[in-house]
């Protein structure tokens, strides 16, 4: 409480360059050595599953609501929003994600996680904050403190999420279906980040347009006539029909989509058969469809359903054999897409307090999900941004292991006190633009 009430008592009116003189990097840095640090450890040694973050979401809840916020629990499941009004003016909201992963760790650290947990699938299965959501929830409550500290330098109502469920894609959704936008201040704008292990420490990473792809999960039911394997004519061999879906769905990209677009339709399971000499009735398949736009994203979904029957009647299925095609109602979302004015209002304001160095701009090499993109839907009018903050030294970049690995690590310090920098310049500046 005595590093806030200094941190208040300091706050100063500030904006565009002035702002980089105000103290944050110094007071960042104090409420890491008083605070942060300790914080980060606890939420790495004790992550929780999807949609069974019941402890984060109390202990972040609990720091959150001593700074000052009006902080509800449970929305959408175990979300966490707190609420701070500070006068006339927009409404920003701010998100991390809470989650981590059924990854068992190996990563070496001396704090590595030891936890297990009952999965949504009754399951117990260990438990590994393998994609770094432990910093964000670590620099969010950074971000609650200095924006508490600095209430005379802007004025609007600022909102922060704790989100649930984001590596089941599902968790935003959940939070916008039990009424976040409704029951709780819309925003204007939503800011969010993801600290990366390819990116070096000390770098920021804002896109201006698309950030990340959407995301469907897609199951095929194939079905025949089963039959002795040696007479293969007097049956309906699914197996075959699901390998001509597999061919088949690879045309669709590079022959139905226009080549500067986007899009991919990845088959990563396919289950069928038991014996050697039998032609079993049923054939499985699971799929992961991406893409960067809105109407390529329908394109190659409604693709899917026109390959399967095609397919299907080609190889003389019956009509009541058709394969059923099952669109994922969960694990789904739509693209992240940056507001491109308010992104390079976001990337003056981090250039502006930890200098032009620090940005970077490096092609994407995939097409990874994230459901902040339920928050800034074009029908929702939210303007979004959502950027990525460095995790790794320079040096082991090329070597650091990937996200959802088990021998994934961040450098916490400096990646928690940048992401912590890089969030409050951002909010600060959008409020006084709006002024």
């Amino acid at each position: 409480m005595k590093l806030i009430t200094t941190l208040m008592a300091s706050a100063v009116l500030l904006s565009g360059s002035a702002f980089a003189q105000s103290g944050l990097r110094a007071d960042i840095e104090a409420d890491y050595e008083a605070n942060l640090e300790e914080l980060f450890i606890h939420f790495h040694k004790n992550p929780e599953l999807s949609h069974r973050e019941f402890k984060t979401a109390k202990r972040l809840a609990s720091e959150i609501r001593v700074l000052g916020y009006d902080v509800t629990e449970g929305v959408g499941g175990t979300g966490v929003v707190a609420v701070l009004e500070n006068g006339e003016g927009p409404t920003i909201m701010i998100r991390a994600d809470m989650d981590g992963l059924p990854v068992k760790e190996d990563s070496g650290l001396s704090y590595s996680s030891v936890a297990t947990q009952e999965d949504i699938d009754g399951e117990v299965k260990p438990v590994m904050h393998a994609c770094g959501h432990d910093v964000h929830i670590t620099s969010l409550v950074g971000t609650a403190r200095q924006m508490a500290a600095r209430k005379d330098a802007w004025s609007g109502t600022l909102v922060l999420i704790g989100q649930p469920a984001e590596e089941r894609i599902s968790g935003a959704r959940e939070m916008i279906n039990d009424g976040l936008y409704k029951r709780f201040p819309k925003p204007d704008y939503a800011l969010a980040f993801h600290v990366s292990a390819d990116t070096p420490i000390n770098r920021i990473q804002v896109p201006l347009n698309i950030s990340s792809s959407s995301s469907d999960s897609v199951d095929i039911i194939v079905r025949g006539v089963g039959t002795h394997g040696a007479a293969p004519h007097k049956g309906i061999d699914p197996v075959l029909v699901a390998s001509q879906i597999v061919v088949t769905l690879q045309s669709v990209v590079s022959r139905t989509i226009a080549p500067l677009d986007a899009g991919v339709i990845t088959v990563g399971a396919i289950h069928g058969g038991f014996k050697h000499n039998i032609i079993g009735d049923k054939v499985e398949m699971q799929l992961t469809v991406r893409s960067d736009d809105h109407e390529v994203r329908k394109q190659l979904l409604d693709s899917i359903d026109r390959v399967a029957e095609g397919v299907a009647v080609s190889l003389g299925v019956p009509k009541d054999l058709m394969p059923e095609v099952i669109r994922s109602k969960t694990e789904t979302t739509p693209p992240t897409i940056n507001d491109e004015e308010t992104a390079r209002k976001v990337r003056a304001a981090i250039t502006n307090e930890m200098g032009e160095d620090v940005l970077i701009d490096v092609p994407r090499e995939g097409m990874g999900a994230e459901d902040f993109a339920y928050f800034v839907t074009p029908e929702s009018g939210v303007k979004g941004v959502y950027f990525s903050v460095g995790g790794t030294p320079e040096k082991d970049v090329e070597s650091a292991p990937s996200h959802h690995s088990p021998f994934f690590k961040i450098t916490p310090e400096p990646a928690i006190k940048d992401g912590v920098r890089a969030m409050t310049a951002s909010a600060i500046s959008l409020f006084n633009q709006e002024q």
